[in-house]
């Protein structure tokens, strides 16, 4: 472990619990940032509760300075002022501004959970669930002013499993490129490591997700709509609409199981109700398909 004297002064950037895990493994090998911007507290849930995102959570726990833009230019003199060495960004969700990113003498790193060039964007998880992708991985890139362009310093690769989630493979992916940026902060500051251009031609690109985007078409493959269910697990969701006493309700798609091309619903949420199992579902309703 190196001295604490000696660590690089870094500023964190991130918004969810990909980040927050990220910032977590940082701060747990002395790698503790003096300065960590995130986004602003937003409504949650029916009751509209304003909450703080979970990067907020995490810095607040160790007593670290934070800033909610809400456009990250705003405090540009205040990255200025900080000088820092390595400013390191994990899923934000706002594109950093040139005059920002090449503050620091070592430049700014981010995690991105896939293998770039490939799903570059907002959602390369779900991406990754929705095409069947049995290997994916995490990026660590030396960001520039366009989205995901910028060169990449390390990767690592990472098996996904038939039943995994967003959320399950989410939190995989940040433990792994967690411990892949503890790999590579010492050796890219020594001047070890150099960053090779990503195959632009071989791009691809997510999209922003919406909440309309989790509703199950049943004419579509059992497959597909496996992987639609985990792929949208936990947000925005896979839903399906039902008919009861001349409503139409919606339903979530909390789990399921796929087994030799056959699909067993396991567990839903009735629109206004708790979550329970398909079947106690099925007392007082009729099938989906």
């Amino acid at each position: 472990m190196e001295n604490r004297a000696m660590m690089p002064k870094i500023v964190f950037i991130g918004t969810p619990e990909f980040g927050a895990i990220i910032l977590e493994k940082l701060i747990a090998n002395l790698y503790e940032p003096v300065l960590v911007i995130t986004s602003p507290d937003k409504p949650v849930g029916r009751r509209q509760e304003m909450t703080p995102p979970p990067v907020k959570i995490t810095a607040q726990k160790y007593n670290i300075p934070v800033e909610q833009p809400i456009k990250i230019s705003s405090i540009l003199y205040k990255v200025l002022s900080i000088k820092p060495d390595i400013i390191i960004t994990a899923a934000y969700g706002q594109i950093i501004p040139k005059n920002i990113l090449d503050i620091p003498k070592y430049g700014s790193l981010n995690v991105h959970p896939s293998l770039l060039p490939k799903y570059r964007g907002s959602s390369p998880i779900q991406s990754a669930i929705l095409e069947g992708e049995r290997e994916t991985g995490v990026s660590i890139m030396l960001m520039d002013e366009k989205m995901d362009h910028g060169k990449i310093v390390s990767s690592v690769k990472y098996q996904v499993s038939s039943i995994d989630t967003c959320k399950s493979l989410s939190e995989k992916l940040a433990n792994a490129g967690a411990n892949l940026l503890l790999k590579t902060i010492p050796s890219w500051i020594k001047g070890e490591i150099k960053a090779k251009d990503q195959n632009h031609e071989e791009a691809t690109f997510t999209k922003i997700l919406k909440k309309e985007d989790g509703e199950i078409d049943w004419n579509e493959s059992p497959e597909k709509i496996d992987r639609k269910i985990r792929a949208y697990n936990p947000w925005p969701g896979a839903f399906t609409f039902v008919q009861k006493n001349g409503k139409v309700l919606r339903v979530k798609i909390l789990k399921a199981e796929l087994s030799e091309g056959n699909l067993t619903i396991k567990k839903v949420q009735p629109e206004g109700k708790k979550e329970m199992d398909y079947e106690e579902y099925l007392k007082g309703h009729s099938k989906f398909f």
